[in-house]
């Protein structure tokens, strides 16, 4: 069975190329996608995907406070983030948010952004990962606080 990924931009086009770059494996599966962190966080409580890509500027929710409550609710979820912005701090916020790893946009869909998504997964190879989200428990959320940072609107 393929891994489930759900993926977070505001960005059709953005959203569109990440698809097409992640179903060309046949071990991953696009399960869904979010305009929005808000919608983001009601997503990954239907659909349970295996990993979530989050862009970091979207409306309604940021990126990184979307990873911190989707960080409460599915604790051992892992996440990616897929940016414009990328700094040593923006890295160090989004680790502290659960976030596994930043991938600049700039450089497009790479070989990087899908070789870490397979390794998060334990898919380099085609096996399947021992602990699949079955065994993912959900939690309650609580409302975390608004990140303020110069990468950041108000």
């Amino acid at each position: 069975m393929a891994h489930r990924i759900l993926i977070v931009d505001d960005n059709a086009a953005i959203r569109q190329s990440l698809r097409s770059s992640i179903e060309r494996r046949e071990d991953l599966q696009v399960c869904g996608e979010a305009e929005n962190g808000e919608r983001a966080v009601v997503q990954v409580k239907e659909l349970i995907p295996d990993l979530v890509i989050l862009d970091l500027q979207m409306p309604v929710m940021n990126g990184l406070d979307a990873a911190r409550r989707i960080a409460q609710i599915a604790p051992r979820l892992p996440m990616l983030m897929f940016t414009m912005y990328s700094n040593e701090y923006l890295v160090t916020e989004a680790r502290a948010a659960g976030i596994k790893d930043v991938f600049s946009k700039s450089a497009g869909v790479s070989d990087g952004l899908i070789s870490a998504i397979q390794k998060i997964l334990g898919s380099e190879d085609g096996s399947e990962n021992a602990s699949r989200n079955p065994a993912m428990t959900l939690t309650k959320a609580t409302q975390p606080g608004r990140l303020t940072s110069p990468l950041l609107p108000d």
